[in-house]
């Protein structure tokens, strides 16, 4: 009885938590994000300049940026739609209960495998999409930052509360939805290209069914030794999208996998090989490939001297971004002005969306607000991915990135390198997986360092 007493303050704590969680993440503060007129602004590989055109023409407020002198002209619309365009998902409620667990949001300890998400999203992006590819919606999204969300966190909290003590959990979706698009593009090539950016959002999905959704991440974190409300690192979390994609057995997703490069090494001959993988019996051709590689910037702080890098890194269009942050809080970096990164932001919490309905609304899944942090207060452990379409493309980026290494180097060791060869060739142990236990054993002991030496993410 003493114990099923325990049990019970237990899940009325973790509800409370969650409710308040829920309540803390809804809320909205109204802040501009300031653009420079005089400096270039790059995102995922793509230069824009907001040089004097027009003094008269003010940037409109539901962008959420405004531009320093209220000067805009350029290429400020052509920003907003790109960055709009990129899948943003963030914190979620009242989504299906998690499996061995009664978590029903990530509030406060998920924010590490939303950035993941989005990375692996503009990566799909790429792969399906092309980096040219816009959103033909994106400027219709308003900003909710112009929105006043004081009353609604009340109620929204208020009745998060009471369902979490009542056990009830009424799964919803946005009542607000963009225009139908079936009959509204010009061609079949627009039309492909939304089935797809569906298609991707839907992999996403905050269901037990979706491939690279929330349940499935964490069920995969559990092979090492992660639970549901754990908080997780951006190594550890590039571990699981690797396994993520690996076993995803989606037709159009056989076409692409993910490397994680190995003590801060991309060993070149380990990428090719699984770019070379057959497919099919009666299919050889070439993979794409994710490259993910964990770096730290610095010791206790980012190193300043790093910063040309990443600003290198983030000016490659085959760039699919950075997970990474300032302490306590992860961030998804996409681009750079000056000396202050470009992100999206995870921690906010919205409502539960239905990605199997037909025609789910996609506008919770694009930001139209940029934020922008200064380099100095980035955290050092992060993240880098690139994606390469075949084994020329790989080719050339590692010699791309190496001449920037060498370059960023300065007479000291490069934050990672490029090798030929494979990692068996250098004393590395190769344990093979069995179908049952989805990480090594050499990759456990890895994942474990990787969990107790990052900084912790809320």
């Amino acid at each position: 009885m003493e114990a099923t007493g325990t049990d019970d303050v237990d899940k009325l704590k973790t509800k409370f938590i969650s409710a308040w969680n829920n309540m803390k993440y809804s809320w909205v503060l109204k802040t501009k994000t300031y653009f420079s007129r005089n400096s270039p602004v790059l995102l995922l590989g793509k230069c824009y300049h907001f040089k004097y055109e027009d003094e008269n023409k003010l940037l409109p407020p539901r962008s959420g940026c405004t531009i320093e002198d209220h000067v805009i002209a350029g290429n400020v619309e052509e920003f907003r739609k790109d960055f709009t365009s990129r899948i943003w998902l963030t914190y979620r409620e009242e989504f299906p209960q998690i499996e061995g667990s009664s978590v029903t949001t990530d509030c406060g300890w998920g924010c590490t495998l939303r950035t993941g998400q989005m990375l692996l999203a503009q990566g799909l992006v790429l792969h399906f999409l092309g980096r040219a590819w816009t959103w033909p919606d994106a400027l219709n999204i308003e900003n909710s930052d112009l929105e006043s969300w004081t009353s609604n966190t009340v109620k929204k909290f208020t009745a998060s509360f009471e369902a979490s003590l009542s056990g009830e959990r009424e799964l919803k979706t946005p009542t607000i939805s963009l225009k139908e698009t079936v009959g509204r593009y010009s061609d079949d090539h627009e039309m492909r290209n939304e089935i797809y950016h569906r298609k991707i959002i839907s992999w996403f999905g905050d269901s037990p069914l979706a491939l690279f959704g929330l349940h499935q991440l964490i069920e995969y974190g559990k092979k090492s030794g992660k639970k549901a409300g754990d908080w997780y690192g951006p190594a550890v979390v590039a571990h699981i999208l690797r396994k993520a994609v690996e076993e995803a057995r989606h037709p159009d997703l056989q076409g692409i996998t993910i490397y994680v490069a190995q003590d801060c090494t991309v060993y070149s001959s380990d990428v090719i090989d699984k770019q070379c993988a057959s497919m099919a019996s009666d299919h050889t051709d070439e993979k794409a490939v994710i490259i993910l590689v964990p770096v730290r910037l610095g010791g206790e702080r980012t190193n300043t001297d790093y910063l040309d890098f990443v600003k290198g890194i983030l000016s490659l269009e085959y760039c699919v971004g950075i997970i990474g942050g300032k302490p306590k809080q992860s961030y998804y970096f996409a681009g750079f002005q000056d000396d202050s990164l470009i992100y999206m932001d995870p921690h906010y919490c919205q409502s539960f969306v239905d990605v199997s309905i037909k025609d789910f609304p996609l506008e919770t899944f694009h930001c139209p607000s940029p934020k922008k942090m200064s380099f100095r207060k980035m955290d050092p452990s992060c993240t880098i991915g690139f994606y390469c379409r075949n084994v020329q493309d790989f080719k050339r980026a590692s010699e791309e990135i190496t001449k920037m290494l060498e370059i960023s180097s300065k007479e000291k060791y490069p934050l990672f390198t490029f090798v030929s060869g494979h990692s068996r060739d250098y004393d590395f142990t190769s344990t093979t997986t069995n179908e049952e236990d989805l990480f090594s054993e050499d990759e456990k002991k890895r994942l474990k360092r990787f969990s107790t030496e990052e900084f912790v993410l809320l």
